[in-house]
């Protein structure tokens, strides 16, 4: 073998890294209240044929995220945002909040205000069927943005991507959500319908192929061991 073959297959072997590797978010069956109440996915509990579910909102080793990133809930139900850590929103795309308008035309545009007290939360009842997606004020150019998806998806998140913003994070797709039930984050999807994977990914797995083969060619190089 010589060193230019030696060095094709470095390469090809990186390139089959990056594309093959792939972490599903983990998800959990939402369980309907029965008489008597019952517990969702999130720890949430409900009574009287409607479930409570419980989002955390979280800092964590420079990380801002919503988990579950997705969530299924039935019409009547009530999702509660707790913070976990840091200091977080839970605010609807709506042109009522000066976003863009992803959320269902007949359900009201959510907004929870700042939340910098550990354990504070905010409440939303659920009431118009389609899909709801929202994001943290302050750490949506980071990445931090969640989905919920009451009953059947529908309405303006099913019309177009989220908005293409500088690290805008990768929303989970409706259909995924209303399989799973809950999509707890960090959310890859595992392919087909969901979309495509963040450009922070393929931008660390570019930089991480690159090093790789930068590295063991100047070892090699140095080496002398192949021939050119």
């Amino acid at each position: 073998m010589n060193r230019r073959t030696f060095m094709k297959n470095i390469a090809g072997g990186v390139a089959v890294l990056g594309t093959s590797t792939g972490v599903t978010g983990a998800s959990n069956e939402n369980s309907t209240a029965e008489s008597g109440g019952g517990t969702d996915a999130g720890g949430g509990s409900g009574g009287g044929g409607s479930t409570t579910h419980t989002i955390q909102m979280v800092t964590e080793d420079g990380e801002y995220y919503f988990d579950p990133v997705g969530l299924h809930v039935d019409p009547g139900d009530t999702v509660e945002w707790v913070l976990e850590s840091g200091d977080h929103s839970a605010t609807a795309y709506a042109e009522s909040n000066q976003a863009e308008q992803r959320i269902p035309a007949d359900a009201s545009g959510f907004d929870s205000g700042l939340l910098g007290e550990t354990g504070a939360s905010f409440s939303y009842t659920f009431e118009v069927e389609g899909t709801y997606d929202y994001f943290c004020s302050p750490h949506k150019q980071l990445g931090m943005v969640g989905r919920v998806v009451c009953g059947d998806p529908g309405g303006p998140a099913e019309e177009g991507a989220i908005p293409n913003e500088p690290g805008s994070g990768l929303m989970p797709g409706s259909g995924d959500i209303v399989e799973a039930g809950s999509l707890s984050y960090p959310y890859v999807p595992s392919g087909g319908s969901s979309g495509s994977l963040p450009w922070q990914f393929w931008a660390a797995a570019g930089g991480l192929g690159t090093a790789v083969v930068a590295m063991v060619s100047k070892y090699d190089r140095a080496s002398g061991r192949y021939s050119e």
